[in-house]
């Protein structure tokens, strides 16, 4: 074939711009040959992602089923009729939602008194700001007034983080005037209203250029009131309003929760546990500043909530997988609770929600088997599920309440909500649309196994698979990784992972370590100097599946997102014989320079500062490992130039380097989204189509004979 010839040569003739810089770390010298790529505004960098862009989209182009899954999940979603999100329910039994039909781009809000209650359209996003083809807002969080009289709509477009917030009247549906910028509410912080229904706190961030290594520092805490101007800020929690805190300027302060007198506070960062203050509501009203230290992040905290004068919470303290417990809110103990639900063995405490009849709480086994419970008069119940589900989740109206509900889904199970009536221990559907039969996926299935790692770790496995295809080494076998941040993979139906099996292929999610899946100790076990765990277990679970003959070495590509970045990009470059192809969805790939840009980074990675961590940094950092002259597999690379949390020229100076080094004829392909972000906050037309032009990649890389560009098959 001469199209991969021609395309390596056609990439050779356009090498990245290049300047060399070299930084020294405790005696070791770290050259960047393009350092200079980080300058996005420069016009070199700007002329070089445009030409990489078009040039990737032209190969794209060749494959023949290039708009497969897209035109797949545009049938799906009229099948489907409606597709409904972000459901909320006052206490009131009013119930606010998400809807989008198969023909509508994005969602609108919806309102009904009830479950039965007749529907109304509350607000369409195409009526915010005129909204025409160069301006196409999603509403990406909703949060409705303590009693649903009024619904706060945040909306963002084209990937962007920074949303901007509108209040709407449920009754007469009156939009005010005044419009909220500069937050977040979707990410940090969300939208919590004060008791009188009047008020509530958000997070406003100062810098609003997501490129900006400024973005995320000294945000602040917003008390706003209806129908004041939202310019005049009133800061009631931050590093400028509070110094005698000494708030780290890259720490988020948000309003955690609260009870009828205090307000908990929390600093928000990417470490697993943190640092909370506590308030009296009075106080904080009367502009005092009396904060105090509530919990610390060595008390391991997660999952607070306030309840008349008790606090509930799960703590890893003494535990790995969570113990469910109590403490007095004016003189908490978090190190010596009250233990109501010990640690379980073999399952992770999840979600746990307080009702009436006492407290429901979930768990996982491996991450992807779910169980539900209640804890009542002492005793603990086991709940058998309306069918066997990998994740589970679960939603009340409040502690005065009996009201549950609870929705079950899995790798081939679409999501189904019902309602649990204790009293007949038994379930009845309360879903909001129908569920919908998929005739394409009836002879899916899936197989949880455990690998044996290379350290004797046993690391869970998910195989989605068609019964009805003997295993083959020709098979295309396509891999997910994480692994970062204490993240679970639990199952959802995902229909990218079907739509795969569909066409022939295999799907596996590896649930490497880094992530949550089997609790405290498997979330360290993949963190900072830990960290070569996640990508030794992506390895370890490639030759597992090669070795047991679902495929082999040529038909199998790994996929990783955001901080899945680390886990496929050190593994493609520590072993890149094991790979036919890789893709890296906005990835971090440079984490010695990621952490200088997104300081919160740190603490999931590691310092620059601290010589153990840096070494540890070094480690993870894939494009400080490209080496000259090696064979690397196929490489789709993508970015988003509208990214706050993986800065688009951390994926360009990856590619840069890997087409600068790479010794084999694979193709090494950047594509930057001039219209997203980080994968969200764009319409579904342009989420499908990111996904499809992933998917038609690995399967052109992995052989699918229906994916072949035409190109390759002239002589």
């Amino acid at each position: 074939m001469i199209f991969p010839i021609l395309f390596l040569n056609a990439q050779k003739n356009n090498p990245a711009p290049s300047i060399p810089i070299t930084d020294q770390y405790f005696g070791t010298k770290i050259t960047d040959e393009y350092r200079n790529l980080e300058d996005l505004e420069s016009s070199s960098t700007k002329n070089w992602m445009k030409s990489q862009t078009d040039y990737t989209n032209s190969i794209l182009n060749q494959i023949p089923k290039r708009h497969y899954y897209l035109e797949k999940r545009l049938e799906f979603d009229k099948m489907q009729g409606y597709s409904v999100s972000d459901l909320k329910i006052t206490n009131n039994d009013k119930y606010f939602y998400l809807k989008k039909s198969g023909n509508e781009k994005v969602s609108k809000l919806y309102y009904r008194e009830g479950f039965l209650g007749e529907e109304q359209l509350l607000y369409d996003p195409s009526k915010f700001k005129n909204s025409d083809i160069n301006h196409e807002f999603v509403i990406n969080y909703i949060s409705p007034s303590l009693i649903g009289d009024k619904v706060a709509i945040a909306m963002a477009e084209k990937g962007k983080e920074l949303a901007e917030v509108i209040i709407l009247d449920v009754k007469s549906k009156y939009i005010y005037p005044e419009i909220i910028t500069n937050t977040s509410p979707a990410n940090i912080g969300g939208i919590k209203w004060f008791g009188d229904n009047s008020r509530f706190f958000y997070t406003y961030f100062p810098v609003n250029d997501p490129k900006s290594p400024n973005f995320y520092k000294n945000t602040q805490t917003i008390l706003y009131t209806i129908g004041t101007n939202p310019k005049e800020l009133n800061d009631v929690f931050s590093a400028k309003n509070n110094p005698e805190l000494k708030i780290d300027e890259k720490k988020s302060p948000i309003i955690l929760d609260a009870d009828d007198k205090y307000f908990v506070g929390m600093l928000l960062d990417n470490d697993y546990y943190r640092q909370t203050y506590i308030i009296s509501k009075q106080d904080l009203l009367e502009g005092k500043k009396t904060w105090k230290s509530f919990y610390s992040k060595e008390e391991k905290v997660r999952s607070l909530q306030l309840m008349s004068k008790d606090v509930f919470f799960l703590s890893q303290y003494n535990s790995q997988n969570y113990t469910l417990c109590k403490t007095n809110l004016i003189k908490p103990d978090f190190r010596n609770p009250e233990i109501l639900i010990p640690e379980k063995k073999n399952e992770v405490i999840g979600q746990y929600r307080i009702t009436k009849d006492g407290i429901y709480y979930t768990t996982t086994k491996n991450g992807v088997e779910a169980h539900l419970y209640l804890y009542k008069d002492g005793k603990d119940i086991h709940i058998k599920l309306p069918y066997p589900s990998g994740n589970i989740d679960l939603q009340t109206k409040g502690n005065n309440f009996s009201d549950i509900w609870i929705s079950c889904s899995g790798w081939a199970n679409e999501e189904q909500r019902f309602k649990y009536n204790l009293k007949t221990n038994s379930f009845s559907p309360e879903n909001i649309t129908s569920v919908t039969e998929y005739p394409d996926f009836k002879d899916i299935e899936v197989k949880e196994v455990t690998v044996k790692a290379r350290d004797g770790e046993e690391i869970p496995l998910s195989i989605i698979y068609n019964k009805n295809n003997k295993r083959n080494s020709k098979t295309p076998l396509l891999i997910d990784a994480y692994g970062a941040y204490g993240i679970s993979r639990t199952p959802f139906f995902a229909r990218i992972y079907l739509l795969w099996v569909k066409e022939g292929g295999i799907f596996a999610i590896a649930h490497v370590r880094g992530g949550g899946e089997k609790g405290k100790k498997w979330r360290l076990g993949g963190y900072k100097e830990t960290k070569p765990n996640s990508w030794r277990d992506l390895i370890d679970c490639t030759e597992y599946l090669i070795n047991e003959k679902y495929t082999s070495k040529d038909h199998v590509a790994i996929w990783g997102t955001s901080a899945g970045g680390i886990t496929v990009g050190r593994a493609i470059t520590e072993r890149p014989d094991l790979f036919k192809a890789a893709i890296l969805e906005v990835p971090t790939t440079n984490t010695l320079r990621d952490v200088l840009t997104i300081g919160s980074n740190t603490d999931e990675y590691g310092t620059l500062k601290d010589p153990k961590e840096f070494k540890a940094l070094l480690e993870m950092d894939a494009y400080q490992h490209i080496r000259k002259g090696v064979k690397y597999p196929a490489t789709f690379i993508t970015a988003g130039i509208n990214d706050p949390r993986v800065i688009a020229w951390e994926p360009v100076k990856f590619a840069a380097k890997l087409q600068s080094n790479n010794a084999s004829e694979n193709p090494v392909l950047l594509q930057v989204d001039y219209e997203g972000g980080h994968g969200n906050n764009t319409t579904a037309f342009h989420g499908h189509s990111n996904l499809s032009d992933i998917f038609a990649f690995a399967f052109w890389q992995l052989g699918h004979p229906d994916y072949q560009p035409t190109k390759s098959k002239k002589k």
